[in-house]
């Protein structure tokens, strides 16, 4: 077998597309191999209208067929890098041409490793309302109120549709992640979107937090490296 060709779909949130290229780009050089990856443009557009009515089949179809599209430009692995369309894996690991990593599964293990008993989300709407999908095992999720939920999306959308938020916005997370802690309780903020790389990284966020994004490319570069 020859070496593992990434199949990344962009389109899903321009910062995040970016984000796990640059990461995928900086990991392989730091281990002296090349990085082998294609690409394909989905349309965030219908992304959303296939989560907003729960339309899980009608999401993976979808997806599926731009994981066949890189399959058929060489790729062996699949990595969705974003929270969202993750709502239909299960239907999707039936379908799909290629395997794909897992990014409800990265988190998850990684919540579990830090021994984490409570957390809260943040990420569309989607994620948080349905606790991101029911995949969160061995962890208590915390959602934050109605309202805090509609500050959350909103955010996040100008977030994957722009790749941009104001100073503003950014210190509305940070206070409400702490009003978490203090009203709720919760050991971490669980980034569950992974736009959310534009405005916290390891060195600026001031609260305990799971980074998705960074949890999934471990789990991409342990699936490489595998073979």
């Amino acid at each position: 077998m020859g070496e593992p060709v990434i199949g990344l779909l962009g389109g899903l949130g321009l910062a995040a597309g970016i984000h796990y290229y640059r990461a995928l780009a900086a990991a392989h050089e730091q281990l002296g191999r090349p990085l082998n990856l294609v690409m394909a443009h989905a349309q965030i557009a219908r992304v959303t209208e296939h989560a907003s009515k729960g339309d899980r089949p009608g999401l993976a179809e979808y997806l599926a067929g731009l994981l066949a599209r890189l399959q058929d430009a060489g790729a062996t692995i699949g990595v969705i890098p974003a929270v969202t369309p993750h709502i239909c894996i299960e239907e999707l690991n039936a379908v799909t041409p290629i395997p794909v990593v897992d990014i409800t599964e990265a988190v998850s293990d990684r919540i579990r490793d830090r021994k984490l008993s409570k957390v809260a989300l943040f990420g569309t709407r989607y994620v948080i309302e349905s606790d991101m999908f029911g995949r969160l095992r061995d962890v208590t999720v915390v959602r934050p109120h109605p309202a805090e939920v509609a500050v959350i999306h909103d955010i996040y959308s100008q977030l994957a549709s722009t790749g941009a938020a104001s100073a503003a916005q950014r210190q509305q997370l940070v206070t409400l992640a702490g009003t978490l802690q203090r009203r709720d309780g919760v050991d971490a903020v669980v980034l569950a979107g992974t736009d959310l790389t534009v405005l916290f990284d390891a060195s600026n966020t001031p609260f305990p937090h799971v980074d998705c994004a960074g949890a999934h490319l471990d789990a991409i570069m342990a699936t490489v490296l595998r073979g």
